[in-house]
């Protein structure tokens, strides 16, 4: 495994801030506050730039040319500072040659256009990196490269920790500060896109699978969402992008009417409510009849596959007894089942099962008829599991 500190990167602001700033002391955790119960929304995020600038990074092109309409500037700066932003992921104002002087200087005074700032990075034997940000109000977020033969793909954080506390999960540990902005996860796919330019590559899928529950951040995930497809935006096909959630069932009834045709992933992990009550915590809130019905409308509606997911975790949830109970809970779905072979996390005294009862699980599902893969182990010599790292780094309160 190899780790390094950003030392040449744009220092987060939050770190020189005077002790009794705002930025020098993060928001108390929403988990230990907030009222709502998980699965309710929480606040949109509200995150001007450094110095309290206009943070351009995840405006849409009619908010660019909303913007520019007020200073009297013509409509197709919108379209060249988006380009600018998304396509080839300026650094900077003065980056934006074409745009008038006087422009640029306006824009440098009074807004900003990056909305997460590099802190360090693991970098796994397979080229799996996972690169901690840092974000001006002094949190930090995790973000995940994932290189495989057909193309690289990054996972993406949507909210600052996470309050869905499932048993296997380090970044529920410290819960949830707040939900991440557009463009705090725009940002996120925007600078490994702009590393991996310089090696002749792209960013070719989206995983919405970093901490936090996208659901939770329902309108910036689907602005998010619609960027990322935007010819320009980032311009990669919605086809190419999946959004994972515990099972918010209302949140899953109103994303199959977006008229977007993503994958959606169930974390499922659990064939029954018992126990998926005790790993799934939000299932006490929404039972497996009422997230598999959500299922199969969304499928329906969306004429989409979904994916459920089921992390294995040894002597917990991977019997043959639950291989066979699963089975019967798909009949009716379109769906596939993906295997995980858990990530060990020591504080949670999560241990992987064997490989040979990961094999002898799936064939129970396919001799039932049930389509299954299983996961490819990735950054296993690296804190892989979501919310390690930032936990590690003590960015997790």
């Amino acid at each position: 495994m190899l780790e390094m500190d950003f030392q040449t990167s744009v220092p987060n602001p939050a770190s020189a801030a005077p002790p009794d700033s705002p930025a020098a002391s993060p928001t108390p955790a929403v988990a230990r506050a907030h009222k709502s119960l998980p699965g309710d929304s929480l606040p949109p995020a509200v995150v001007p730039g450094p110095g309290g600038k206009l943070q351009l990074k995840g405006l849409s092109l009619p908010e660019l040319k909303e913007l520019f309409r007020t200073w009297g500037e013509p409509e197709y700066r919108a379209v060249q500072v988006m380009e600018w932003m998304y396509q080839r992921a300026a650094r900077s104002f003065g980056d934006m040659t074409n745009l008038p002087k006087g422009l640029r200087q306006r824009l440098e005074e009074t807004c900003s256009i990056e909305a997460v700032s590099p802190e360090t990075r693991q970098v796994a034997s397979d080229g799996t990196t996972k690169y901690l940000f840092g974000l001006a109000d002094g949190h930090a977020v995790e973000t995940v490269l994932m290189p495989h033969d057909y193309g690289n793909s990054v996972c993406v954080t949507s909210q600052v920790g996470c309050r869905m506390g499932c048993v296997f999960c380090a970044s529920t540990l410290g819960g949830v500060a707040r939900n991440c902005s557009v463009g705090e996860m725009v940002d996120q796919v925007v600078f490994v896109q702009r590393e991996l330019a310089a090696k002749g590559e792209h960013v070719s899928s989206v995983v919405l699978m970093g901490s936090g529950e996208p659901l939770e951040n329902y309108e910036a995930v689907v602005a998010f969402i619609r960027l990322l497809g935007d010819p320009r935006g980032l311009g990669i096909g919605l086809r190419h992008i999946t959004l994972s959630t515990c099972g918010i069932v209302p949140g899953i009834r109103r994303l199959a009417a977006e008229d977007l045709p993503i994958t959606l992933a169930v974390s499922l992990h659990a064939p029954t409510d018992e126990l998926r009550s005790r790993m799934v915590p939000v299932n006490r809130r929404f039972a497996l009849a009422e997230l598999l019905e959500a299922g199969r409308d969304y499928a329906s509606q969306t004429r989409r596959r979904l994916t459920f997911e089921y992390i294995l975790i040894k002597d917990l949830n991977d019997s043959l007894e639950d291989a066979r109970t699963l089975a019967h809970l798909m009949k009716g779905q379109l769906a596939h089942v993906n295997l995980i072979p858990a990530n060990p996390v020591p504080e949670r005294g999560v241990e992987r099962t064997p490989q040979a009862q990961v094999e002898a699980f799936a064939r129970i599902l396919e001799e039932r008829g049930v389509p299954v893969t299983v996961r490819r182990e990735m950054g296993t010599d690296i804190d892989a599991a979501c919310g390690q790292l930032r936990r590690r780094r003590g960015r997790d309160r």
